[in-house]
C-alpha cells in the first residue's frame, strides 16, 4: 500500500532489513514485530544469544537486564564481553555491541532487580539464569496480565525451554507454508462432490479448507466460499454437496485457505506438574528428558539450599542432587527415573557452553517472534535438550581422567567449558586445524562458536575460512558479524571481516581468511597436502553442488565433515565420520522440479512459470546476447566455426543474436533503446499471443473431441499497450535502460520523457503466419530441432554477413549484465517483476508483488538468525565428539528442525553403505596407503569410482557418484596406475 513506508521508501535502509524478514515471516508479521517491546533478563551466554537473535529479527525495542558483573566463567559463551569488561555490569558491557546489530531497534540496559512494575512495560518477557522462585512469581504475574513469558536455561550440556502465552493465544498462521493449490480436472455432481486434480499430488490434508475459483460450468463454486475437504487420494478430495449445481465443464483452481487457531497455556506453576506438556526433541531420550524435568527443579532447590551449583565432578554433590530428584519423584511417579542423567547433570551443571546456548537461544528467540506476531505455532509448553553423549566414552577417553581438579576453574576464558570437559580437552581443542567453507549466515555463527570454545586458538591450531562473496545489505539481518559500514567495500570480503570480528571475541584465534571458491579449479590451493593437514572440515554452503564436492574431498582424504543448512525456519545438520557414518553422498537430480520448456514458452499456469520465463528473457537479452557478440569480435572465424558445430538450429539462434548487436539494428542512442523496448513489449505480449491463438483458437478441440484449452493449458489473450498503465511503463523503462547498458548508452527513469519518445515509435502491424508450428511438448521441440526443418537460407545469409567483422570492433564491444537481485536501482528486479506480471496477465494468472517475485526469481534461500544460530549450535555439539574421537555411532546425532512448529528431531546417523566383494561384506578400506597428489586428477577417478590396484593402493573419488559408493575396482593389466588405464569390476 502507498501508505506503507516499507514498500515506498526505496532509499531507506529499513527496506532491505524488512524485506529479509518478510521472505520468511510475511509483511503482517513484520509489522507486528515492529510494535513489540521485549525484556530479556540475564546477560550471560544464553541471554546475549537470545538478545542478538531478537534484535536482528526487528522488534521495536529490546531491554536487557542484569545485575551481575562479568567474570571469566562468562567468557566461554558471552561473545560481546571483552577482557576490559571484567568486574563490570554484563548488560551495560554488552549494550553497544547489541545496539550495533540493528539500527532500527532501540536497545537499552536495566541494571536493577526485576520487579512487576518493570515487566508491565513489555509484551514479551524472557527469563534466563533465574531462580525457580522468580520464575513462578513472575510467571503468575505475566499470565494474569497478558504478558507472554519465556523461560530459557542451560546447565552444561543440558537445556530447558518453557513458554506461557496466556489463557488464549491466537496463531494466525500455524506453519508459515505457502498455501497449497491444485488445478482441477473434474468435479462430480454428487453429495459430496468429488474433485479430481490434474497434478498427481494436490498437497492437501484431511481437514484442510480450500476455496475454488475459475471453475467453468459449476460456477456456483466460485462464490461458495471456503469449504472443508476430505482427502480421498493423492489427486482427489471431496467437498460439499454439488448435486444441485450445474454440470462441470472445465478449469478451476483449488487453493488452501489458512485458518487461525486459538491455543491455551497454563501458568508455570501449574505446568510444572503436568507431564503431558513435555515436547520431545530426541525420541531415544524420552526417559532422560522426563528425568531432566525433575532434575532442573531439584537443581534450583540445590542452589537454594547450598548457595551454589554442584561442583564439577563432585560425587557428594551428585548424590545430594539424586536424592532430591528421588524425593520429587514421589509426587511425579515417573515409571523410570534415570539416575545417570541426574548425576551427569550435577557433574556438568557449572559449565556454560556456547553451542548449547546457541541452540537453546535460537529456539527461545523464535518463540519471542511467535509471541510478537502470532506467526507459527508456539511451544506447548516444556522442551528439554541434552547432549550428554558428548561426555567421554569412558571417563576421559583417550585424554585425562575427569576429576574435580581437572575441571576446576583456572581464571581462563574457557572456564565454563573446562568445567564440563576438563583442561586436557581444552588443549586438544586449541591444537585443532579446521577448514570452514562459507562465511555467510551459518558460517558467522560457526566462527563465533569456534572463537568461544577455542577451536584452533592454541599452539599449533589454526582455522582457515574461505568465502568469495562480498557483504550485501540483505546479509545484515542474520550474518551478525557484519555491519552497515562493511557493505560495498571491495577490500571487505565476508571471510576477512568475519575473521577480524572473531579475533576481537578471542584474541588468541589463529585464523586465515581466503576468498576462493571451492571447486576443481582451486585444488592447487586446497589439494592433498592441505586436506591431509586438517583435523576436520565444516561446511556452511548455500548449494548442494558445493556440498557434494566438499564431501567428496573429505571422503577422499578421510577427514570428518560437519554439514548444516537452513531454509527459513527449517534446518538440518549432518556429521560425517570416516568409516563410521554415511557421507553426504552424491547430488540428487533436480530434473523432477524442472519446468518443461513448452510450459515456459507457451503454456504457463503458475506465477513461478512466468517468473522463470522472465529470468530466461533477462539472461538471453542482456547477458548471453552481449557475450556472443564479444566472442565474435574476439575471434570471428573461430566463433563461427564453433557455433556452426553446435547444430544448425542453435547456430541460427546465436547468429541472429550476434547480427542484432552488430548490424543495422544496433541502437545509436537512447531513443533507439526506448523504441526497441516498446517493440519488444508488442512482440512478447501481443504478437506472440496472437500467433499462439491463431495456431490454437480458444475453441480448438483435441483429436479426441475435448477442449484444447483446458486443464493446465490456460487460454491466453493479447494485451494492448497503454502508457498510463504502470506495469506497461515499468517494463519499457526497465527494458530500455538495460538494453542501453549493454551498449554503453545512458538512460533515464523519467517516465514523461520516455512517453514523449513512445509517441514517435512506429509499431508494425502484425499478421499471424500459418507456417509457424507451436510445439506442445518438449519432445516435439527436440524432434523439430533434430529434424533440420529450419531456414537454412537465412543461416547461410547470416554466416556470409558475419564472415568479416567490422573494422571498429573494439569500439563495438558490449557489456553483458549479470543478474543481481539486491540492488534496487539497477533495473534487474524491475524488469523481472514487470515482465512476469505482464505474462501472467496474458494468461489470467494471479500476479506477484515485488518481494515474492524477488524471492522466486532471485532464487533466494530465506534465512533467519534463529534457525542459523540453532543449526550452528548443533554442529558444534557434534564437533565436541569429533575432537574427542568418539567411535560409537550412537554418540553422534543428525538433526532436522522446524522452528515454525517447534519440531526438533535428533537421531542417530546412518552407517556407511556396505557392499559385497568376493562374497564378503566390506566397505571402503580403513587404512589406504597415501597416494601422490597428481593421481587425484585422473579422469577415471572424477567419474566417482573407488579404485584399488593390485599393490593395495586405494584411490578415493573426490565426488562419489556411483550407485555403489565405495565399490572396489581392480586394475585389469598393468601394475602401475596411469591416466586412461582401463579397469574392470571384480564381482
Amino acid at each position: 500500500p502507498d501508505s506503507d513506508p516499507i514498500s515506498t521508501s526505496k532509499n531507506n535502509s529499513l527496506v532491505f532489513w524488512a524485506l529479509c524478514g518478510r521472505y520468511v515471516l510475511g509483511h503482517e508479521a513484520m509489522r507486528r514485530m515492529g510494535t513489540a517491546n521485549v525484556l530479556i533478563a540475564g546477560m550471560r551466554g544464553l541471554g546475549v544469544e537470545i538478545a542478538k537473535n531478537v534484535i536482528l529479527s526487528g522488534v521495536k525495542s529490546v531491554t536487557v537486564q542484569d545485575e551481575g558483573l562479568a567474570e571469566w566463567m562468562d567468557f566461554s559463551s558471552q561473545f560481546f564481553l571483552l577482557a576490559s569488561h571484567l568486574g563490570q555490569n554484563r548488560a551495560l558491557s554488552s549494550l553497544s555491541q547489541l545496539s550495533a546489530l540493528n539500527p532500527h531497534v532501540h536497545v537499552s540496559a536495566h541494571t536493577g532487580p526485576l520487579k512487576e512494575t518493570l515487566l508491565q512495560q513489555f509484551q514479551v518477557v524472557v527469563l534466563t539464569d533465574s531462580s525457580l522462585d522468580d520464575q513462578q512469581r513472575f510467571g503468575t504475574f505475566c499470565h494474569s496480565n497478558g504478558i507472554k513469558l519465556i523461560v530459557a536455561d542451560t546447565k552444561g550440556l543440558c537445556g530447558q525451554l518453557f513458554c506461557d502465552f496466556g489463557e488464549e493465544f491466537e496463531v494466525l498462521d500455524t506453519d508459515g507454508e505457502t498455501p497449497a493449490s491444485a488445478m482441477i480436472d473434474d468435479i462430480t455432481k454428487a453429495d459430496p462432490g468429488v474433485v479430481t486434480c490434474i497434478e498427481q499430488r494436490h498437497g492437501f490434508v484431511d481437514g484442510s479448507t480450500v476455496s475454488l475459483s475459475e471453475v467453468c460450468g459449476m460456477t456456483k463454486l466460485n462464490s461458495y466460499g471456503p469449504v472443508d475437504i476430505k482427502v480421498l487420494g493423492p489427486d482427489s478430495f471431496s467437498i460439499c454437496d454439488t448435486s444441485s449445481f450445474s454440470e462441470y465443464k472445465k478449469g478451476g483452481v483449488a487453493t488452501e485457505v489458512k485458518k487461525s487457531k486459538i491455543l491455551q497455556f497454563k501458568p508455570l506453576d501449574e505446568a510444572l506438574v503436568d507431564p503431558e506438556l513435555l515436547v520431545m526433541t530426541d525420541y531415544g531420550k524420552m526417559t532422560k528428558h522426563q528425568t531432566l524435568h525433575l532434575a532442573f527443579q531439584a537443581l534450583h532447590g540445590f542452589v537454594k539450599r547450598v548457595g551454589r551449583l554442584p561442583k564439577p565432578r563432585s560425587q557428594s554433590d551428585a548424590e545430594l542432587l539424586v536424592a532430591m530428584v528421588t524425593e520429587l519423584n514421589k509426587v511425579s511417579h515417573l515409571d523410570q527415573l534415570d539416575e545417570d542423567v541426574v548425576q551427569s547433570l550435577s557433574f556438568t551443571a557449572c559449565g556454560d557452553l556456547a553451542p548449547v546456548n546457541a541452540f537453546i537461544g535460537g529456539l527461545a528467540a523464535q518463540e519471542v517472534m511467535k509471541a510478537c506476531t502470532g506467526k507459527f505455532t508456539p511451544l506447548q509448553q516444556w522442551l528439554y535438550f541434552d547432549a550428554l553423549e558428548c561426555l567421554p566414552e569412558g571417563n576421559g577417553g583417550e585424554g585425562e581422567e575427569l576429576t574435580e581438579s581437572t575441571c576446576s576453574p583456572r581464571g581462563s576464558r574457557y572456564d565454563g567449558q573446562t568445567a564440563v570437559f576438563g583442561s586436557g580437552f581444552q588443549e586438544r581443542l586449541g591444537e585443532q586445524k579446521y577448514f570452514l567453507v562459507g562465511a555467510g549466515a551459518i558460517g558467522c555463527e560457526l566462527l563465533k562458536n569456534f572463537a568461544l570454545i577455542g577451536l584452533g586458538a592454541g599452539e599449533g591450531g589454526h582455522i582457515t575460512v574461505t568465502d568469495m562473496d562480498s557483504i550485501e545489505r540483505s546479509n545484515l539481518n542474520r550474518q551478525f558479524l557484519f555491519r552497515s559500514q562493511d557493505i560495498g567495500v571491495r577490500e571487505k570480503q565476508k571471510s576477512e571481516v568475519a575473521a577480524q570480528a572473531v579475533r576481537v571475541m578471542n584474541p588468541n584465534m589463529n585464523i586465515t581468511a581466503h576468498q576462493n571458491r571451492l571447486d576443481p579449479d582451486s585444488e592447487q590451493v586446497y589439494g592433498h597436502t592441505f586436506f591431509m593437514g586438517l583435523d576436520g572440515v565444516a561446511a556452511a554452503l548455500d548449494n548442494v553442488e558445493a556440498r557434494v564436492y566438499l564431501d567428496g574431498r573429505c571422503v577422499q582424504h578421510q577427514r570428518p565433515m560437519l554439514e548444516g543448512g537452513t531454509l527459513g525456519s527449517k534446518g538440518h545438520t549432518l556429521v560425517v565420520v570416516p568409516h563410521l557414518t554415511e557421507s553426504y553422498g552424491p547430488a540428487k537430480t533436480g530434473s523432477q522440479n524442472a519446468i518443461p520448456l513448452c510450459t515456459l514458452k507457451n503454456f504457463p499456469h503458475r506465477i513461478e512459470h512466468t517468473l522463470q520465463w522472465a529470468r530466461d528473457q533477462f539472461e538471453g537479452l542482456y547477458k548471453q546476447a552481449a557475450e556472443h557478440v564479444n566472442l565474435y569480435f574476439r575471434d570471428a572465424a573461430g566463433f563461427l566455426e564453433r557455433t556452426l558445430g553446435r547444430g544448425e538450429a542453435e547456430a541460427l539462434e546465436v547468429l541472429e543474436c550476434v547480427w542484432g548487436g552488430v548490424g543495422r539494428q544496433r541502437p545509436q542512442g537512447w531513443e533507439d533503446c526506448v523504441g526497441w523496448a516498446r517493440r519488444q513489449w508488442e512482440t512478447l505480449y501481443n504478437n506472440n499471443i496472437a500467433q499462439l491463438l491463431h495456431c490454437f483458437p480458444s475453441d480448438q478441440l483435441t483429436s479426441s473431441g475435448l477442449p484444447f484449452w483446458s486443464g493446465a493449458k490456460r487460454c491466453p489473450h493479447p494485451l494492448t499497450f497503454d502508457p498510463s498503465n504502470t506495469t506497461h511503463m515499468d517494463y519499457v523503462v526497465a527494458a530500455a535502460n538495460l538494453y542501453g547498458q549493454i551498449y554503453g548508452i545512458v538512460g533515464t527513469r523519467d517516465s514523461s520523457a520516455i512517453r514523449s519518445i513512445l509517441e514517435t515509435v512506429h509499431i508494425p502491424a502484425f499478421t499471424p503466419k500459418s507456417t509457424i508450428k507451436i510445439h506442445l511438448t518438449d519432445k516435439e521441440m527436440e524432434e523439430e530441432r533434430e529434424s533440420g526443418h529450419l531456414d537454412t537460407g537465412r543461416l547461410e545469409e547470416l554466416q556470409k554477413k558475419l564472415s568479416s567483422p567490422p573494422v571498429n570492433s573494439a569500439a563495438l564491444q558490449m557489456h553483458p549484465i549479470d543478474f543481481e537481485k539486491d540492488d534496487d536501482n539497477n533495473f534487474h528486479i524491475d524488469y523481472i517483476v514487470a515482465a512476469s506480471n505482464l505474462r501472467a496477465e496474458n494468461y489470467d494468472i494471479p500476479t506477484a508483488d515485488r518481494h515474492k517475485s524477488k524471492l522466486i526469481a532471485g532464487r533466494i534461500i530465506p534465512a533467519i538468525a534463529t534457525t542459523t544460530a540453532a543449526v550452528a549450535g548443533l554442529m558444534c555439539v557434534e564437533l565436541y565428539k569429533l575432537v574427542q574421537g568418539h567411535r560409537k555411532i550412537s554418540s553422534y546425532r543428525s538433526s532436522y528442525i522446524n522452528l515454525a512448529v517447534q519440531y526438533c528431531v535428533l537421531s542417530e546417523p546412518l552407517g556407511p553403505q556396505r557392499f559385497t566383494v568376493s562374497d564378503r561384506s566390506a566397505h571402503t578400506p580403513t587404512n589406504p596407503r597415501p597416494i601422490r597428489e597428481g593421481l587425484t586428477q585422473l579422469s577415471l577417478i572424477r567419474e566417482g569410482v573407488c579404485i584399488q590396484v593390485r599393490q593395495g593402493v586405494t584411490v578415493h573419488p573426490p565426488t562419489p557418484r556411483t550407485t555403489l559408493p565405495g565399490a572396489v575396482f581392480a586394475q585389469s593389466r598393468r601394475p602401475s596406475m596411469h591416466k586412461g588405464t582401463k579397469c574392470e569390476a571384480r564381482e
